[in-house]
């Protein structure tokens, strides 16, 4: 019986990685101490260490010959690139005058945040093999938003937040930024040639288990600091539901005017599948461990993370409808 619920909710993109995101906000909201104790062995402390981890086996597994290769198709990644960082933001931007106050004005900003995020890597690539799109594409579009999500995320975020009561010091940022992110995906592109990246590549199951240990961690002390400041009072169901609402209004709209683009362009039908898959989903891996970055542990980061975590289920669900409707037409 088991077995078969499980089977059912990963049709819809529910897999144990959702549901344990779920968990630890359950488990933060009535267990928080563990996640808001300091020191250096305590899991915020461990979770940080994970995020530079997370990273640095990211650039290890990143192949530069298969970048370069990949630069061919410009069109396609400039659609990409442009939908994820340029037409996401400005649409969310566009709402903060009747948004940015009062009990909406966290919300409003963790959807920009959420908007100011690179696309999502391995989940991306996986919907576009099921609905036949260009795969090499997928996988280069994906690589190369992770690595400009580094400059263009923060540096949204500092446009958002450079005169509101929410400011972010951007020199804190910035080291912090260079020192947990860009080191180490550096550091692992130069080591992809050797022995190591190998390894990285032939246990990359075993790394994504760590990536996703980790997003856990950080999502329980994220949302421990926000439950022990009694941050959630004011939010009820009925904010929850049209939150969602709007962030699946964002998903398709987004979807809808990069496929418009795709078409006008002549794509073929793999770019375009291409296009409309990798410009429209977000990454929550970036945003659990950048948020950790950018906010440093502010009592508000498990609010800001509430956006990225409904858009992620929700575009698990879309997508994964929409792709298997294409593999089968098909």
């Amino acid at each position: 019986m088991a077995s078969k619920v499980v089977q059912i909710l990963g049709r819809f993109g529910l897999d144990w990685f959702i549901l344990s995101i779920i968990g630890m906000i359950i488990l933060a909201s009535q267990f928080p101490d563990a996640g808001i104790a300091k020191g250096p062995f305590s899991i915020s402390s461990l979770a940080s260490v994970g995020v530079s981890f997370i990273f640095f086996f990211y650039g290890l597994k990143l192949n530069r010959q298969k970048l370069v290769a990949g630069l061919s198709n410009w069109r396609l990644h400039l659609l990409v690139q442009a939908g994820t960082f340029l037409l996401f933001p400005v649409l969310v931007l566009l709402f903060r005058p009747w948004l940015n106050h009062g009990e909406t004005a966290v919300l409003w900003l963790g959807s920009f945040f959420l908007a100011a995020l690179p696309s999502t890597v391995s989940s991306s690539v996986v919907m576009v093999s099921i609905a036949h799109g260009n795969i090499p594409a997928a996988i280069f579009n994906a690589s190369i938003s992770s690595l400009l999500g580094i400059i263009f995320t923060p540096a949204w975020m500092a446009l958002a937040t450079g005169s509101s009561d929410q400011r972010i010091d951007m020199s804190d940022v910035v080291m912090k930024l260079l020192l947990q992110i860009l080191l180490p995906v550096v550091a692992g592109l130069l080591l992809n040639p050797t022995r190591l990246g190998r390894l990285a590549e032939k246990y990359s199951k075993q790394l994504k288990y760590f990536d996703q240990l980790t997003i856990l961690a950080i999502v329980y002390t994220a949302f421990s600091e926000s439950f022990h400041q009694h941050m959630f009072s004011t939010l009820g169901i009925g904010e929850l539901f049209i939150l969602g609402a709007c962030l699946l209004g964002l998903f398709f709209f987004v979807y809808f005017i990069t496929g418009t683009i795709a078409r006008l362009l002549h794509f073929n039908r793999e770019d375009r599948i291409t296009a409309t898959f990798c410009g429209s989903k977000k990454s929550l891996v970036h945003g659990t461990v950048m948020a950790k970055v950018i906010f440093m542990n502010s009592p508000l980061m498990g609010i800001l993370l509430l956006p990225i975590m409904l858009y992620h289920a929700l575009q698990l669900i879309a997508v994964s409808i929409i792709a298997q409707g294409m593999s089968r037409r098909r």
